[in-house]
């Protein structure tokens, strides 16, 4: 069966995600490694990792992957700019490697000039450098599907294939899906005919071994918008029968399935703090799996 989990807050301490995940009964989680919208993050001192880790082992959640800085771009040709998405990225490896994670959930990039084909080489070439710099290292990559807005790569399963074409076929490199980004990007994964379309082709193009993660949403906007807005399960454009697929997908068994939904207003307050829109979107997702046993 799928692995079913959601986004997690580091309020507080990397451990605090761990206790967050148990009271809200996940079974994998995502987390941030550093504040997503920073280049730099703090220090992570010996103890604290090594704390997520034993209370991590402890809880029997996994996987868990992070999810890399919104300001990283690798496709960029900007010199100053690929230099500090480089560098930035090789610390949100390091990071997860540190913490025990499965992977970084990576958006490609948005190409700054010349073509799509050259944006995805750049991308290629930067995680190329970086997985060799870490021979000895186990994280993945992890691409993430995107919306496709503006110039932003990573929309088409072409795309992904691509990147991970140019990269020799790494074995350390991974896909996440995200359903609110299918749609939005112009796959119909809502009608039955439209769902066994998607796949297949993703299968030829990229291939299953190469799912790693999905991320489950609804979508405010429609199939073919290009808006990356994020829905409550059953709520959004996709309504619930997707999800009913997805999770009950015999090629997906095993795969992890995150919650990326809306969170109730503010930030957490406390490691023990159930966020009753993660409750609820979790409770769906179950309900929707056990509706097929």
């Amino acid at each position: 069966m799928p692995r079913i989990g959601a986004h997690m807050s580091v309020a507080g301490g990397l451990p605090r995600a761990v206790e967050r995940g148990i009271v809200h009964g996940c079974e994998t989680m995502q987390i941030f490694a550093k504040n997503a919208n920073q280049w730099r993050g703090r220090e992570l001192p010996r103890e604290e990792i090594r704390e997520f880790r034993t209370a991590l082992d402890a809880s029997g959640i996994a996987p868990v992957v992070s999810h890399a800085s919104y300001l990283i771009n690798l496709a960029t040709t900007v010199p100053a700019l690929r230099a500090q998405s480089i560098e930035a990225m090789g610390d949100e490896l390091d990071r997860a490697e540190a913490l025990g994670l499965l992977g970084v959930v990576l958006h490609p990039g948005c190409y700054t000039r010349g073509t799509e084909a050259d944006g995805l080489v750049l991308i290629a070439d930067a995680l190329v450098a970086l997985l060799r710099a870490r021979r000895r290292g186990k994280t993945m990559v992890l691409l993430e599907h995107t919306a496709g807005q503006g110039t932003s790569l990573g929309a088409t399963f072409e795309h992904l294939a691509s990147i991970i074409a140019a990269m020799h076929d790494h074995p350390r490199v991974g896909v996440c899906l995200d359903t609110c980004h299918l749609l939005a990007s112009g796959y119909d994964i809502c009608s039955a005919e439209g769902y066994a379309r998607t796949f297949t082709r993703f299968g030829r193009l990229v291939g299953f071994d190469r799912l790693k993660v999905f991320h489950l949403n609804d979508s405010k906007k429609p199939l073919g918008s290009r808006v990356d807005r994020h829905e409550h399960i059953g709520q959004g454009c996709l309504g619930l029968e997707p999800f009913r697929r997805i999770v009950n997908d015999r090629r997906f068994r095993g795969v992890p399935m995150l919650l990326e939904t809306p969170k109730e207003e503010g930030p957490a307050k406390g490691p023990l703090d159930v966020d009753r829109f993660d409750e609820r979107n979790l409770r769906i997702l179950r309900d929707l799996l056990s509706a097929r046993r």
